[in-house]
């Protein structure tokens, strides 16, 4: 009975966004919560997942089998597929986040990228930051969650670990495989294990 409950919200949810001008590939595999806000012109590939508190923008485009959940996305957003979206995290109006990324309590600012197979979590990062394949916050040092900051205009290379509390400024670059653990002043470019500025 809960089961055919919950089918009836669903179909009730999907039919109230497809009116209200939601593009849905395949809708029936998608799925909504009460409270789900969604702006004007915005495209939903199948087998998405809307938890509870997310509020969508307009011109926002959500790829196949991503996952969100008690987060905003501002207007033209791209996310997935296989993205998450985890609590607490906020996408600035023109980033994109990628396939295979996960994104928890953190601002993803204005045009910034995190395009491939990375995990953010405890971060500010600033506009049109671009996070290479494989880079990791290293947010929790075994007793508390630390921050990372990252300034606008920063290019982190593929591979790289941010080991927080950091703070990465403005037009730094970090080059692939780095690990970072102290702060990296402006328009440095630093690379190795541990990072060193060359």
């Amino acid at each position: 009975m809960k089961e055919l409950n919950s089918q009836k919200i669903q179909n009730k949810l999907r039919s109230k966004f497809l009116k209200s001008g939601v593009k849905m590939m395949g809708p029936e595999t998608i799925f909504f919560s009460n409270d789900t806000k969604i702006g004007k012109n915005v495209t939903i590939e199948p087998y998405v997942m809307i938890g509870s508190k997310v509020k969508i923008g307009n011109n926002v485009i959500i790829k196949s089998f991503s996952h969100l959940e008690k987060c905003q996305i501002e207007n033209k957003v791209e996310i997935g597929p296989y993205a998450r979206i985890r609590p607490d995290t906020i996408l600035k109006e023109g980033s994109k986040i990628g396939n295979f990324v996960e994104i928890k309590k953190s601002v993803v600012g204005k045009k910034s990228k995190v395009n491939h197979l990375s995990y953010v979590g405890d971060s500010n990062i600033g506009k049109s930051v671009n996070i290479g394949a494989g880079t990791i916050t290293c947010n929790y040092d075994g007793i508390k969650k630390n921050k990372t900051i990252i300034k606008d205009n920063v290019f982190i290379g593929s591979n790289s670990s941010l080991v927080a509390p950091v703070t990465i400024e403005q037009k730094s670059i970090i080059g692939a495989g780095s690990v970072v653990i102290k702060d990296v002043q402006d328009g440095k470019k630093i690379v190795g294990n541990p990072a060193r500025e060359i």
